[in-house]
Parts: C-alpha cells; sequence; structure tokens
C-alpha cells in the first residue's frame, strides 16, 4: 500500500532528533524530500518559495526552459509539467517561458504534496554543541539537531558596486532582488545597472511599465543567448543550454570538485556569465537607450535624484542624472553575510573563496553542517546556482546524511 505523500518512511524513527534544513526554496524542498523518502526525521524552517514570491519582479520570466525548472523528487509525477497537468494550467513544453508566477505556484504545490510539514519560521542563531547543533528560532523555541542543512538561497549575497552603497540608505538606490513590483517606478526615471539577465529584464519590465529607463552597461556590447534553431545539431542539449562545455559543468558536477580551486572560482563565475536570453533582445534594442562600456567611478545625490559619473575605456568621463539608481549586478557568497551560524560556527569553515569547502557529499569541514545551492557552488559548479541542480545535489546529500545516521 503506497503511503501517503508527504509522510515519513514506516522505518523512520519519529523519537529520532530530527535534521533541520534552514531554507524552503527549491533546494530546501527538493532537500528535504529527499531525506524523508530515506526515512530520516526532518524539520524545515522558512516560508515556501518566499524569495522568488518577493524578491523577483512580478512578470518575470525564468531563464530556464520548462524541462529545467523543476525541483528535485524522489518519485516521478512532481515536475513543473505534472503540477500544470493536475492544476489544469497551460502546459509548457520546448522553449517555452516560464513565467516566476506559475513557478512560485509550483514550488508550493510541491511543497503541500511532498513536504507539508514546512514550519514558515525564521532561524535566528546555530550554534555547535556536544552532541550537534542548537537552532535558535524567532518563536523562542530552541531545537536541537544532529545535522543541519544550509538552503537559505541568495539571502545576503545581494552585491551592490561600492560608490552605489552610500545612496541605498537614502533610498535612491537598491539592488533588483528589493522590488517584487517594478510598476512602482511607473513615470520615474531609473537607471539600471549590470549586463546579465536580471538587469535586461528589469530595464524591460520598467519601460514597459512606464518608466524612463536607461541602461549602464560595462561590457562594450550587450549578450544575448542563441534562440532556438531547428536540428540537427553537432553539440549535445542541456538544462543550461547548447554546447560540450555545459554538458560537462551539467552531467559531471561530481568531477567538478576535484579541479584546482582557482580554476573553480574562475568557472563558477565565468561560465554563463552575464548574458540575457534571446527573447529579451526585441524589447531592449532601439528601446532602452544603452550606455556600454561604462564603468561607475562616483554616484552622488542632487537634490531629489542622482548624478552617476562614470569612466569609458579611455579613462573619459560621462555623467547620467536619474530619479533612482537600479544595480542588477548579481549575488556574491560570503559566509561572513550567513549571520545566523554563529560566529566561531563560521570561523571554524573551511572555504573556497566565499564558498564554504564541502567533500562529496555536500558536508563542510564542521561534521554534521551541510550547504546546497548556490553556497555549493564553489566546490560543484555552476550548475548549482540553478533550480536543475537540485537534481544532483538533494539526492546526493540526502544519501551522505542517511549514511552518516546509520553510524
Amino acid at each position: 500500500m503506497r503511503k501517503p505523500r508527504g509522510a515519513v518512511a514506516p522505518h523512520a524513527s519519529r523519537a529520532a532528533a530530527p535534521v533541520v534544513v534552514i531554507g524552503a526554496g527549491p533546494y530546501g524542498l527538493s532537500t528535504a524530500a529527499h531525506l524523508k523518502a530515506r526515512g530520516l526525521s526532518v524539520r524545515v524552517f522558512g516560508s515556501p518559495m518566499a524569495s522568488w514570491a518577493e524578491n523577483m519582479p512580478a512578470g518575470m520570466l525564468l531563464k530556464s526552459p520548462p524541462s529545467a525548472s523543476v525541483l528535485s523528487a524522489p518519485e516521478r509525477g512532481f515536475t513543473l509539467d505534472g503540477y500544470c497537468r493536475q492544476a489544469g494550467e497551460s502546459r509548457l513544453s520546448g522553449h517555452d517561458q516560464v513565467p516566476v508566477e506559475l513557478f512560485v505556484r509550483y514550488g508550493r504545490w510541491f511543497a503541500e504534496q511532498l513536504v507539508p510539514e514546512v514550519e514558515d519560521a525564521r532561524v535566528l542563531g546555530v550554534a555547535r554543541q556536544a552532541d550537534g547543533f542548537r537552532v535558535k528560532l524567532a518563536s523562542g523555541e530552541e531545537v536541537r539537531a544532529p545535522s543541519v542543512v544550509v538552503a537559505s538561497g541568495m539571502d545576503g549575497f545581494a552585491h551592490v558596486p561600492r560608490p552605489l552603497a552610500p545612496l541605498v540608505a537614502d533610498g535612491l538606490a537598491s539592488h533588483s532582488s528589493r522590488h517584487a513590483d517594478l510598476n512602482a517606478f511607473a513615470g520615474r526615471d531609473v537607471v539600471v545597472v549590470g549586463a546579465g539577465q536580471s538587469a535586461q529584464e528589469s530595464a524591460a519590465l520598467l519601460h514597459e511599465a512606464g518608466a524612463k529607463v536607461q541602461l549602464l552597461v560595462r561590457a562594450e556590447k550587450l549578450v544575448f543567448g542563441a534562440g532556438p534553431t531547428p536540428g540537427p545539431h553537432w553539440q549535445p542539449d542541456t538544462a543550461l543550454g547548447r554546447s560540450w562545455g555545459l554538458y560537462g559543468v551539467v552531467h559531471h558536477a561530481a568531477a567538478f570538485r576535484l579541479l584546482p580551486e582557482p580554476a573553480r572560482l574562475h568557472l563558477v563565475c565565468r561560465v554563463l556569465g552575464p548574458f540575457g536570453s534571446w527573447w529579451l533582445k526585441p524589447r531592449l534594442d532601439g528601446v532602452v537607450p544603452t550606455h556600454l562600456g561604462q564603468r561607475i567611478a562616483e554616484a552622488r545625490r542632487e537634490g531629489d535624484g542622482v548624478v552617476v559619473t562614470t569612466r569609458d575605456a579611455q579613462g573619459r568621463g560621462h555623467t547620467v542624472e536619474t530619479g533612482h539608481v537600479l544595480a542588477a549586478t548579481g549575488y556574491r557568497v560570503r559566509l561572513d553575510a550567513v549571520d545566523f551560524l554563529a560566529p566561531d560556527l563560521r570561523a571554524r569553515l573551511a572555504r573556497t573563496g566565499g564558498f564554504p569547502r564541502l567533500d562529496a557529499g555536500l558536508r563542510s569541514s564542521v561534521p554534521g553542517l551541510y550547504f546546497t545551492g548556490i553556497q555549493a557552488a564553489g566546490t560543484f559548479g555552476p550548475v548549482l546556482r540553478f533550480t536543475c541542480g537540485t537534481e544532483f545535489a538533494a539526492p546526493r546529500l540526502a544519501a551522505s546524511l542517511a549514511a552518516r545516521a546509520r553510524h
């Protein structure tokens, strides 16, 4: 007889101290689902898909195709397409674009089906103790756990260029992750800084919302991905695109950790670097004024607005006046920004650049402390920056924790 979805496997010990998973985005939910399937007691803290619902602009389309916009489940039927079939939503295929709102609904459905016990609770602190960890919640409850999985996503890693930082407190500059609705900028002058998907799509959405937008780009040209073309193709298709290099990144993430550390850090930053999806080009070309080859030298408040001074490759200065600067400048993983981990715990973590150094099972140098998602990218590569990386990370991490529980 099939066990109810979301139930603990029959051989699980309900009295056993739970594994704590911090985060309820794609990586947290996928990890919890696989841990439960292996019979481990789990407590998951976070609001399902909250960062996707609250930190992504309405109208955003995912960069990945439908087949790559999936969470990892321990059984069949829990893909994006599976959700659309069950919920009666329009099914997507091929290179159809995935609206962020649809992806959020899918992720929450995944949680309801496989991890219904997610607790909408904020973790304030994680401290090491003799038999594992003490996890303190905002409610005042303290949870003792033999193992903790950090799946907190991008929280704390938003990067704002230094010249813009003083303007953030004045409300004259902000990171793109701070805005779930860009309609608030209708009729206003906005400069978007960046060259990647977030910058390009933010500029397009702002323009379509009625803002007066300019795009400020450090590169000498905007790069767009190649659109779908009929076959045959000599390069393999992957969840991240069509190339032999991406095939290695997607299908051999386990071998990525064997590369020298400098090579790993270089590839994590460079593979699938700043570029926009092919369907953004007609929404920007000849539509949004774009300043190429410009680096921000200074940004200062002037009245109710901002004056941004830039320099080109020849050192020539330019100025741009605006009412607000939107920094769509990505994320930088820094363990010191994971402030719920106690300082002495963070100090004990071996690192690869700003990332934790992990073993083959995603365990850090602190026994019992695991990391997944973007924080594992320094070990396993760029695929861990994307949702499709759950297919690699979740079952591997669950197997590692299950083996630890047996000893």
